[in-house]
């Protein structure tokens, strides 16, 4: 083949090679201007759907400094029942919620009643401080106008006085559903007879009160009947309903505190027509989800964080928070410790913005206060006692503390026994939690109990649910007379007529001591604890004179030998190097010349 040839052929292989480059960067643009255009619109139409939420946000009642809810929640709360939003669709405005349960409650009262609980006339601030002493309790509103006041101030208080008596109460709580589900009790707890007149009328709000002082029924009640009020007004057509009918959602830290809650409140909810489900790890979750998804009475859900946010995210194409209202997280400082943050943020992301959110804490440390700040608008605080920061247990409980070494434990421990319950626990009919520090500990201590003749059971994290709900069980009816348990029985767990708590090794921290003796002394009763205190517990020593001598209790001589120092609380990433601060502050620009 000759020269020239050669080239021609190396050229038309040029050209050629260079035509279907060129069609294919042209079909390529034209790909990329089509996708461009379609992004435009889809662009827009979400800066519509922004402004629609915008002008829905900015409507009285609504929560402004909460979070706005994603457009495909919003979207969804308008929904058919089984219909997945489009994410991008035009959003319609939520319904505002009708905050103030009072108007609902008048309803069933007549018109004198009525015109009583509804009326805008308030006491004056010295009158509601006064009915307010007796009781220890402390409130701080949004703008803390009271706690500057002066105790002969007349001018009218900005926040509700309590309801210490039922009579009080009465307004409250008229709907049969209701009375019914107080008729068995004297009067209100101190945190009933303030979170009641707060939570009726729709305020947010963070209750600090001790262990076994009556905080699920001060959130069941108000929760309930804001359940009621929702569903009457979508029957009515007042407003649409929802893809899921669920209203109220509780968070709890453990399992056994979930299915306690689920109890109080499953009972006023069967009073009141609808229905309740505890949701939690351990056992099988498509009864739950079949529960959460087809039982259209199926307005009340108290969950653990972790399994909710696995239903919610992983098995369910609805979205089954979108039209949640009322939301209670209960020992709110628990949950933050067992590391559930993420996911209670997570939850929380999905539910609407202008809900009603109420936060309740055994103890108040700069963590949850920033929690609450973050999840609950302008909250009133309720203090019952010393409760906040200053760490401080049930007064009703009787603490002794007994410093021994390691070794000497287990016979301390049937010598104590044996004084309490009995040779075998055949002596009287006194019920003990015994509490251990680790799992493996707490099976050691059971079969070492067995093997002196007492009948018991355990709680702890290598047990099935099952097991677990056994043994609460048979502990709560008498079958057995004594319960081991880790800390997972410390929070909440409400059990009657617990005389005694032993800590065989003392917790990690003093909040979970106060926790633990906290199973006792419960519902105006007394109790008894007894801790033994070992030479590895000395970092604590100080905290826990601290907690004795505020509840005026006798303080041994060996365990002031390991001093009164309170060690300082560290950061788990970076040590105790930082100094206390106030979360809550915004900070302070500087600008330098």
């Amino acid at each position: 083949m000759s020269k020239s040839s050669k080239l021609e052929k190396k050229e038309k292989s040029l050209k050629k090679e260079k035509k279907e480059k060129k069609l294919k960067k042209d079909k390529k643009e034209k790909k990329d201007k089509s996708k461009k255009e379609s992004s435009s619109k889809s662009q827009k139409r979400s800066f519509d759907d922004a402004a629609t939420n915008k002008e829905s946000s900015s409507a009285p009642g609504v929560n402004k400094k909460a979070r706005t809810a994603p457009l495909d929640i919003q979207d969804a709360y308008n929904a058919p029942t089984g219909v997945l939003p489009v994410v991008g669709a035009p959003a319609t405005a939520l319904p505002k919620l009708k905050k103030n349960l009072l108007a609902y409650t008048s309803s069933f009262l007549s018109k004198t009643d009525a015109a009583a609980a509804t009326s805008a006339s308030q006491p004056s601030i010295a009158d509601v401080l006064a009915m307010r002493e007796p009781h220890d309790i402390a409130v701080e509103m949004p703008g803390e106008s009271e706690s500057n006041a002066t105790p002969d101030s007349s001018a009218p208080s900005p926040s509700p006085p309590p309801t210490v008596t039922f009579e009080q109460a009465a307004a409250l709580l008229a709907p049969p559903y209701l009375k019914s589900s107080v008729a068995t009790f004297e009067k209100p707890s101190a945190i009933q007879a303030q979170a009641w007149p707060l939570a009726f009328r729709g305020y947010d709000m963070v209750g600090i009160a001790k262990t076994g002082s009556g905080k699920t029924l001060a959130f069941a009640l108000p929760a309930i009947a804001h359940v009621v009020s929702c569903r009457a007004r979508e029957e009515s057509g007042e407003v649409p309903k929802p893809a899921s009918p669920l209203k109220f959602l509780a968070l709890a830290p453990t399992r056994e505190l979930c299915t306690q809650i689920a109890g109080v409140v499953d009972g006023v909810a069967q009073a009141a027509g609808v229905h309740s489900i505890a949701v939690f790890g351990g056992v099988p979750k498509y009864p739950q989800i079949e529960a959460l998804t087809k039982d259209k009475l199926c307005c009340c859900c108290i969950a653990t964080p972790g399994r909710v946010e696995d239903i919610c995210f992983n098995d369910v194409r609805i979205p089954l928070l979108a039209g949640v209202s009322f939301l209670v997280l209960d020992e709110a400082d628990r949950m933050l410790d067992l590391g559930f943050e993420p996911s209670m943020r997570r939850i929380i992301s999905q539910i609407r913005a202008d809900r009603q959110t109420l936060m309740f804490s055994a103890t108040w440390p700069p963590e949850v206060e920033k929690l609450a700040h973050e999840f609950l608008g302008q909250p009133v605080t309720v203090r019952i006692g010393k409760g906040g920061r200053e760490l401080t247990a049930n007064h009703a409980v009787t603490q002794k503390v007994h410093v021994i070494e390691e070794r000497d434990k287990e016979r301390m421990l049937t010598q104590i026994l044996r004084e309490e319950l009995g040779d075998r626990g055949k002596k009287g009919h006194a019920k003990a939690i015994i509490f251990a520090l680790y799992k493996k500990e707490a099976v050691r201590l059971e079969q070492f109990l067995q093997r002196g003749g007492y009948n018991c059971a355990s709680v702890h994290g290598d047990k099935s649910q099952r097991e677990r709900f056994d043994a609460v069980e048979s502990f709560k009816n008498n079958q057995v007379r004594i319960l081991v348990a880790t800390d997972v029985a410390s929070r909440g767990l409400d059990i009657p007529d617990v005389e005694l708590v032993i800590n065989n090794t003392f917790p990690l921290t003093t909040e979970d001591y106060v926790h633990r003796i906290g199973r006792t002394g419960r519902a105006g009763k007394t109790g008894r604890s007894i801790t033994l205190f070992g030479s590895v517990d000395k970092p604590r020593a100080g905290e826990l004179i601290n907690v004795l001598r505020e509840a005026k209790q006798d303080v041994p001589e060996e365990l002031l030998k390991f001093g009164t120092t309170v060690k300082k609380k560290e950061s788990k990433l970076y040590g105790a190097h930082f100094k206390d601060i106030d979360m809550t502050k915004k900070a302070t620009k500087i600008t330098f010349d």
